[in-house]
């Protein structure tokens, strides 16, 4: 697809824009990343096109890198382009919200996207996160009702990261009180970066002797890390694994028996819900579907569209090849004959 770029700001800032022109009266629509690296943001990125495109308008994007100074800059060069909407996904949640003011203030409408910005202003939408930690949590318990539990959690700046670990903690708490389940390791990981987990996973294996019955990851990039430390020990497979996203690569770890389980996002079901809305607030009217949210850190009340997820396991794999998320073949890659239904 051919895409423009923009230099602004001393160059610092790139930005992209389809090359489809927007129809007479047409609106821009931004999308200003944490990162895009990761493989969730792609399916994303591709659904949120499809919507503003199909609506004569036209979408830029920006990646921040991983970087809450490059964010904030890349924010100020689509204010001076004079973009309609902006879609964050906030690197640092609060180091963000002088972005936020900005914005409104400059008229731009924001909508903060997975990743909860506590501006008031802003509509929220994502999956219910701590709806999410629960349904790891639940997965993890069946699997490992007692024992020594290590809580490998996201990056600190994001909301997301104490959302899962509030549901985690509410699922698990009467095991923890009871002293069924003793928490070993607790720790957050920069970033959500895979390396970064699997550290953090080897530290905890070396301080408990290997003796870990179970880990709650909180998304499946970390869990690959974790699924990485246990195998040098020789424990893939043997001890329970939790992550969320619907990585392709967890998917098959489900299949393959090393990861538990992947809560799934649809990332397309995501991406279509928060450019629609974003095409409707662009053109001053209501989105649909809209409730309010007061859970974040400093409980403000914010308007917010929130998604169901879906937990995989071996015995509901076939939601997602169905679902044409993934391939029967890279589902089920390496997965002896017989050992899950879905890939029989």
């Amino acid at each position: 697809m051919i895409r423009t770029s923009l230099a602004l700001l001393t160059g610092a800032l790139m930005l992209s824009a389809t090359a489809m022109p927007a129809s007479a009266g047409g609106k821009k629509i931004a999308v200003s990343w944490k990162t895009f690296q990761e493989e969730r943001w792609k399916t994303d990125e591709a659904a949120i096109k499809a919507v503003v495109e199909a609506a004569g308008d036209t979408y830029i994007s920006a990646d921040a890198q991983g970087s809450a100074a490059k964010q904030a800059t890349d924010i100020e060069g689509l204010i001076a382009q004079k973009v309609d909407v902006i879609m964050v996904v906030a690197y640092d949640s609060d180091a963000i919200l002088p972005s936020f003011k900005a914005a409104s203030d400059a008229g731009v409408k924001m909508l903060s996207y997975d990743v909860l910005v506590e501006d008031p202003n802003a509509l929220y939408v994502t999956f219910d996160n701590v709806g999410v930690g629960r349904l790891m949590a639940k997965e993890i318990l069946k699997a490992k009702p007692a024992g020594n539990y290590a809580f490998i959690k996201g990056d600190k700046g994001d909301p997301n990261a104490t959302f899962l670990f509030q549901g985690i903690m509410e699922v698990l708490k009467a095991n923890m009180d009871g002293g069924k389940i003793k928490n070993v390791c607790e720790t957050f990981t920069d970033g959500w970066k895979p390396d970064n987990a699997q550290k953090n996973m080897e530290q905890c294996l070396t301080s408990t002797g290997n003796k870990v019955d179970a880990v709650v990851s909180e998304n499946d990039g970390m869990a690959s890390g974790v699924v990485a430390a246990l195998k040098a020990q020789g424990l893939d497979g043997q001890v329970p694994v939790s992550g969320q996203d619907g990585d392709l690569a967890a998917l098959n770890r489900v299949a393959l028996g090393t990861q538990t389980v992947s809560v799934w996002k649809d990332a397309r079901a995501l991406g279509k819900t928060a450019a629609t809305a974003a095409v409707a607030i662009a053109e001053g009217k209501a989105p649909d579907g809209v409730g309010k949210f007061n859970k974040g850190k400093k409980g403000v009340e914010v308007n917010a569209i929130l998604l169901a997820p879906d937990p995989i396991t071996k015995d509901n794999l076939n939601d997602v090849i169905d679902a044409k998320w993934i391939s029967k073949d890279k589902a089920c890659a390496g997965v002896k004959a017989g050992a899950v239904k879905a890939c029989g």
